[in-house]
């Protein structure tokens, strides 16, 4: 009796060992369709791959992250999960015109999440070519979430379906980051969306004529491709990729859509600003950063010559009319001194010292409507006057400069005494601000060579 107990418990685990092992030979008959290899799948090995996904649903993006880096086996088993319908449903949330999401914390945002999802995409694909991962980009996204296309969503204004996809995309392409990668990762993203033909037809077209494309295009680039970065020489080289390939004309244009001042209203550019009036610092806020951040990052494809060019296009030749030099004045004064004095010395070294000086008269202007230190622009105006090669040369420039004073002001007083003043009288008060700019301006230029004769 007690030998057949013992031949019987011998005899269980034996019995259980076998039907084990059938069990991992169906479920291997099962995974064995895949080509990659059953080993690196791990303890994964013995689950169906439809349990795999289900178990996948369980886990956060952030979790599933940490999965795909186990090897190049089980990322893309969870790439496929992702371009499942049911991967997509749970992983490309589309509630884009809430900012938050249903039934989760109050800090997780949906911009969070397309962070995290990148990410995850980047780990699974990074041993993967540029093709592949470009074909994700457009099988994963572009094709499942309509808000993420050019032209896919009706409100743009009050969508974050592009934040979110420059989230992502600002994740994926994480740890690949060389110029020419970024090349091509950015011929992808263009092509994918056809957008390339769309900016090209912007900057023939007339401008104000094509307003919502523009906007979308403004749209496109800022939450797309410019403002996740944290380090400016990302920035910096993505809005070189936007502008390179065109002519100096068309990149001024597309520079101005970009981060020219928009309508407060329905959010589209506002070409007359510069050349119908006196505008504020906000307004010209977007374009001096941008200018900016191509003069100081050290990019390689633009010279010191190359942005002054750039600037002098943005008042010449965007507008059928010239900016007023207060707006271009006002420009340069948020541009910062460098680029300000390059462009002003460039202006002297080509001689042009009469246009040269009624842009000191307006930067003195500014000065005094913004409260600036008026010792700024005498300062200014001295080192300007210092490019200049003869001591007749700059005699003839300060004499300009009092000439330009007087005409000036001439040219207001004429404006309101004519009847041509607007009726809440800024022609006046623009007056009142111009002879206190004058009386400032000399007042610092007599401090000036009161101190030089002191010492």
């Amino acid at each position: 009796m007690a030998s057949r107990i013992n031949t019987s418990f011998t005899l269980i685990p034996n019995q259980k060992r076998r039907r084990s092992n059938r069990r991992s030979c169906y479920f291997s008959n099962t995974l064995g369709s895949d080509s990659h290899p059953l080993s690196a799948l791990g303890n994964f090995k013995a689950l169906p791959l439809e349990i795999f996904q289900i178990i996948l649903r369980y886990l956060s993006v952030k979790d599933i992250s940490m999965l795909s880096m186990v090897s190049k086996t089980v990322s893309q088993h969870i790439i496929n999960y992702i371009s499942t319908s049911s991967g997509s449903k749970r992983l490309l949330l589309q509630d884009f015109h809430k900012l938050e999401l249903p039934g989760r914390r109050q800090d997780f945002t949906i911009l969070e999440h397309y962070r995290s999802l990148g990410n995850l995409c980047s780990k699974c694909l990074f041993l993967n070519i540029i093709s592949c991962r470009g074909s994700v980009i457009k099988k994963v996204n572009t094709e499942k979430v309509s808000c993420f296309k050019f032209n896919g969503c009706a409100t743009p204004l009050q969508c974050l379906g592009l934040p979110c996809y420059g989230m992502f995309l600002q994740q994926f392409g994480w740890g690949w980051w060389n110029v020419l990668k970024c090349d091509l990762y950015f011929s992808f993203i263009i092509c994918i969306l056809t957008f390339l033909g769309r900016m090209v037809d912007s900057s023939f077209v007339l401008i104000g004529s094509a307003r919502k494309l523009e906007l979308r295009i403004r749209l496109f680039c800022r939450s797309v491709l410019l403002d996740h970065w944290t380090h400016r020489s990302d920035s910096a080289f993505w809005l070189t990729r936007i502008l390179k390939p065109w002519p100096m004309v068309n990149q001024a244009r597309l520079l101005y859509i970009i981060f020219g001042p928009i309508s407060s209203q329905d959010g589209q550019v506002v070409w007359q600003k510069m050349i119908e009036g006196p505008t504020d610092e906000s307004s010209l806020k977007g374009l001096a950063d941008a200018i900016k951040l191509l003069y100081d990052t050290g990019t390689k494809e633009w010279t010191a010559d190359d942005v002054i060019s750039l600037v002098d296009e943005l008042s010449v030749k965007v507008v059928p009319r010239e900016w007023l030099l207060e707006n271009n004045a006002r420009l340069l004064i948020l541009s910062g001194n460098n680029i300000c004095f390059t462009f002003m010395a460039s202006k002297a070294v080509n001689g042009r010292a009469i246009e040269l000086a009624r842009l000191i008269v307006f930067l003195a202007l500014v000065c005094e409507k913004e409260l600036y230190c008026m010792n700024w622009a005498v300062k200014m105006m001295q080192k300007v006057c210092n490019v200049f090669s003869t001591p007749l040369e700059r005699i003839n420039f300060l004499q300009n400069v009092a000439n330009a004073f007087a005409c000036v002001t001439m040219e207001m007083l004429q404006s309101i005494t004519s009847g041509d003043h607007d009726e809440d009288d800024r022609s006046f008060l623009n007056l009142f601000h111009l002879v206190h700019a004058q009386a400032n301006f000399h007042k610092e230029v007599l401090y000036l060579t009161m101190n030089t004769f002191s010492t």
